[in-house]
């Protein structure tokens, strides 16, 4: 995510250089890291043309380049009071409703724009509301009769600019609608507007009765959580590198191209980064390290939490957006007709205006004082490391976002969401109140802004909602302010959590570091530990070893560093501690062994992913064993760094692509891989280099274990950790014997012996030897799974 221009403020509030957030991929909170830069994101630089070799338009100043001026009036619609409700633009009675809340606000004109205007920044009809006909409580509204089919809309709100009193109302700009269902103005990734402007004027687009889109019956496949394997991807990187030889490559149909590669996989629900509209132009600059322009690349910074992101559509801004709309609604429904869900990867906890410097395109024009967590005289608390802190409880904002989260599954029939920085969403309200300015004290039990709330009403909200209800709920549980709500996040028995502690503790142990036999344990039955005195599930683990910050999964095995110049901040970005191994030299290209070694822990992190009990997510590209150089913090970079390579790809289909589809096939036949409960001793026991001894001393770097299974009758798998080989003794089991099936150490395709490998029967007769003894030689750094079967059969 983006950092943002700073100030000078009280402590909590918004620090003067950098805006520190955990990412996915950070360790526990403690106080000495809490100032530490995470990923160093800055918009300090004065804007400058693109010619120039910067960023145009990065601060408000830039916003105001974009002078709009009033074309001669076209009086082409008929005026009337209209009604508070629903929000936003809605067609209704012949005509559209508009309404929008601003409570601050003196007075709203609605400014209605055509496309041609918009590109030459001028409005083409202002409507003044009038505050006794057009005003209902804190909401402003009006209806307008006549033809609204090529017409875009903004507003315009007056009142007080005081920032110390949290208000920035300017009647010169044209303001977002935060309901608007659509954003527009460039229809291009990475194309600059007029005079190489990075932030031209926006404008919404109006909905018509003609907007539809034929679903051919599309209907939630609902799986059960303990079911999915998650993928997480970014849509522009998945098919914008030339060797995907899609017809549309980087946009929502490219993707739709490639679907079945990710069916092939084994994967039923794709989590997407960022589609809500945002500026990847937010904090473009020349970076002299590639020769390229640097960009917000992953989208989190939003503009707009209703529009889709319309430079991910092949039709850009074509028919006012309408059609990138359909194009979004097209991927989700070709995404079910092949058994996938999508799951939207969702920013509620800062918006792209960031603080005081940043431009007022939305939000803070229409009542900065509501939207965002604001300190008793005017400063940006800073919980999201970006500047502002979206108000996520009070109740205006609440309401927004689960109206918010109602249209994405409603409208487009996405099937859940996953909340970056989700505890900032039970962090308590700004409290404004006067006696708060002057410092004196409040009697009564009122709670600091920020407070993090036991029930948090927005929370409470989502949770019991009718129309969310059955939606996958996903939060990332901690924030940039030092809350880690980690198997605590305030619930109702709906939501689930990415397991930061799952990725940590299964980095440790693989790459053989004393003392993590234990906490293997736990990770692999669904960490228990943190879901189970509370109620939970399984499920209710996220488990990841990668995600789109951090090392990805070849990288992991071939970094001890993070080698993030390309940045262009002197590698000071990113985080420093990824619990990583390069297996021996550093980089890419090493000695032959090495290489090995690296496959091999791959497959030892995939194995381990696929049978541990809750929900596996995989990262897009580890598949196949995409790098990025051992860069950890890839936010800027629209190349070859962040695209999936499908050439790439193609080269490991008979290698670890193949061992990954295999993996992710056999956990679905498994019964025994996606409990909706945590395993007991009936179920699953626990084994060292003896069966039903296991080791969990300091030093021990060996993890076994056998689960009953309905479908396989019974697994065997097992860990080795250690540099060093190990003979295994197996449970003995009357009349059965144990046969090989997954054995990392060995090369492709003998790593995983399913049906159709050649000479099969040889490789698994060269172990007839030991298993007749019941036992099994294991490499170094390796794991196995073996199955059960009858004497006769095996």
């Amino acid at each position: 995510m983006e950092q943002l221009a700073t100030w000078s403020s009280p402590p909590k509030l918004y620090s003067p250089h950098h805006h520190n957030r955990f990412a996915s991929n950070a360790r526990l909170p403690s106080p000495n890291r809490l100032n530490r830069p995470m990923l160093g994101f800055r918009r300090h630089a004065p804007p400058v043309k693109a010619g120039d070799g910067g960023g145009a338009g990065t601060t408000a100043e830039a916003v105001e380049t974009a002078v709009v001026e009033r074309s001669p009036k076209l009086r082409r619609f008929q005026v009337s009071e209209g009604r508070p409700s629903p929000f936003g633009a809605t067609p209704r009675d012949g005509g559209v409703n508009f309404a929008v809340y601003a409570g601050n606000a003196v007075s709203a004109t609605l400014c209605l724009i055509t496309p041609a205007d918009l590109e030459q920044d001028k409005v083409t009809e202002q409507i003044p509301l009038d505050p006794l006909n057009n005003k209902t409580g804190d909401v402003w509204h009006v209806f307008l009769t006549g033809d609204v089919k090529d017409i875009l809309y903004g507003y315009k709100f007056d009142g007080k600019f005081s920032p110390e009193e949290g208000h920035y109302y300017d009647p010169s700009k044209i303001v977002l609608d935060p309901y608007a269902k659509a954003v527009i103005r460039r229809g291009e990734f990475g194309n600059l507007g007029p005079n190489g402007n990075c932030w031209p004027q926006m404008a919404c687009t109006v909905p018509s009765f003609e907007d539809k889109f034929n679903w051919e019956g599309d209907l939630p496949l609902s799986y059960p959580q303990k079911d999915l394997i998650i993928y997480e991807m970014h849509v522009r990187g998945f098919t914008r590198h030339e060797s995907s030889m899609t017809e549309l490559p980087g946009t929502y149909l490219g993707l739709v191209e490639r679907l079945d590669h990710l069916k092939e996989l084994g994967i039923n629900c794709i989590e997407l980064m960022p589609c809500h509209e945002f500026n990847e132009l937010e904090y473009f600059g020349y970076n002299s390290v590639l020769g390229d322009y640097k960009v917000n690349y992953w989208g989190y910074s939003t503009v707009n939490f209703f529009s889709p992101m319309i430079r991910y559509s092949s039709a850009g801004t074509r028919n006012c957006g309408r059609d990138a709309i359909n194009e979004v609604k097209f991927l989700v429904k070709e995404a079910h007709r092949r058994g996938i869900e999508v799951i939207m990867d969702v920013v509620f906890n800062h918006t792209a205006e960031g603080n005081e410097n940043g431009p007022i395109l939305s939000f803070r024009g229409a009542d900065n004082s509501v939207y965002y967590m604001l300190a008793p005289k005017g400063e940006f608390y800073n919980y999201s490391g970006c500047g502002n802190t979206f108000n996520c409880n009070h109740p205006v904002v609440r309401q927004f976002i689960v109206d918010c989260l109602r249209y994405w599954v409603t409208e487009m029939h996405v099937d859940g969401f996953r909340f970056d920085l989700a505890s900032i969403m039970t962090r308590g309200t700004s409290l404004w109140d006067s006696t708060n300015v002057y410092g004196s004290l409040i009697e009564g039990d009122l709670l600091k802004i920020g407070t993090p709330l036991a029930i948090p009403p927005l929370i409470d909200m989502i949770s019991n909602d009718p129309i969310l209800h059955g939606v996958k709920l996903i939060a990332e549980a901690w924030d940039a302010g030092g809350l880690y709500q980690l198997g605590m996040f305030p619930q109702w028995g709906n939501w689930s959590e990415w397991n930061g502690k799952y990725r940590d503790t299964v980095r440790q142990f693989i790459k053989g570091t004393d003392g993590f036999s234990g906490a293997m344990a736990e990770c692999l039955c669904g960490s228990p530990n943190l879901y189970q005195e509370g109620g939970g599930r399984p499920w209710n683990s996220i488990n990841f070893i990668c995600a789109h910050d951090g090392f990805t999964l070849a990288d992991l095995v071939s970094y001890n560093n993070k080698h993030n110049l390309a940045n262009g901040e002197d590698n000071n970005d990113g985080e420093n501690h990824n619990n990583s191994w390069n297996c021996g030299q550093e980089g890419e290209f090493a000695s032959i062994s090495v290489r090995k070694l690296r496959k091999r822990q791959m497959r030892n992190f995939f194995v381990c992913l696929m049978v541990s009990q809750g929900v596996p997510m995989i990262y897009m590209g580890d598949e196949y064993g995409h790098t990025k150089g051992g860069n950890n913090n890839t936010y800027c970079h629209d190349n070859y760094i962040n695209y999936f390579q499908w050439d790439k790809k193609e080269e490991s289909s008979s290698d670890f692509f193949r061992f990954c589809c295999l993996m992710t096939k056999f956990r679905q036949e498994c019964e025994s891989l996606g409990l909706n409960y945590f395993p007991t001793a009936e179920r699953l026991q626990w084994h060292g280099l003896a069966p039903g001894v296991p080791d969990w001393f300091e030093t021990s770097r060996f993890v076994a274990f056998t689960l009953v299974d309905s479908v396989k009758r019974e697994i065997y798998i097992a860990f080795n950790a250690s540099h060093l080989p190990v003979n295994v003794s197996l449970p003995e089991r009357p009349g059965y014997r144990w046969e090989p099936l997954v054995d990392t150490s060995k090369p492709s395709p003998f790593d995983f012996l399913c049906s159709d490998v050649p000479q099969r029967d040889i490789a698994v007769k060269q172990y007839a030897h030991f298993l007749d003894a019941n036992l099994y030689p294991m490499l170094s750094y390796s794991s196995i799974i073996l199955l059960l079967a009858p004497v006769e059969d095996a």
